[in-house]
């Protein structure tokens, strides 16, 4: 029989009324807590790396760099690779698994939800997750939100105020709500040339 955290990682409905749901809730106002406690008052970035290995459970890469506040329910399901830059005011739902690649960068007031509802009315407490994947080397503009399940490819942009709820292909531009399809990226340009 599956724990808790694995019915919630699988994908599976969660209830608030089934066994150990009290022990998943522990574990989200513990990583509260220490989001908080990072999120008060000025911290060394040394400081800020301590404070998101105990919210991960693992140490964050030493070349990424985390600007507080950060706001985020669940930790351990969520991987942070090497080199990328996350600004400030970003909330993270990672109950659902949130997958960050190497130099990826997030801009300011990003949300990464990998919870949903039930959307019956009557068991609308019950919750499900999916995970979200972000890929090497992508740039998330400011105030977008990525829903759950959603995949963000290689090197690719999500413009700024963008609502992401399908994979978003390798080396192209998003945007809009819902994000559509805006243009391929290309390289070996000038870079007054790419930004037509």
């Amino acid at each position: 029989m599956k724990t808790i955290f694995e019915k919630d990682l699988s994908g599976e409905m969660v209830s608030p009324n089934e066994p150990g749901y009290e022990a998943l809730i522990t574990d989200i106002f513990a990583t509260i807590r220490t989001a908080t406690e990072m999120n008060t008052g000025y911290h060394t970035p040394e400081e800020v790396h301590e404070y998101m290995g105990r919210i991960l459970g693992k140490p964050l890469e030493e070349s990424t760099t985390v600007l507080p506040p950060l706001y985020i329910d669940y930790g351990k399901p969520v991987t942070i690779g090497k080199g990328c830059f996350i600004q400030q005011c970003c909330t993270f739902f990672g109950r659902g698994g949130i997958t960050i690649g190497d130099d990826v960068f997030i801009g300011p007031k990003v949300n990464l939800i990998t919870i949903n509802h039930d959307p019956d009315p009557e068991n609308r407490s019950a919750t499900y997750g999916r995970p979200i994947v972000i890929e090497d080397k992508a740039w998330i503009g400011i105030n977008s939100t990525i829903l759950p399940g959603v995949r963000i490819g290689y090197g690719a942009i999500v413009g700024a105020g963008s609502v992401v709820t399908k994979d978003v292909p390798p080396m192209t531009v998003v945007a809009g709500n819902p994000a559509k399809f805006i243009k391929k990226i290309e390289t070996g340009k000038g870079i007054n040339d790419k930004l037509d």
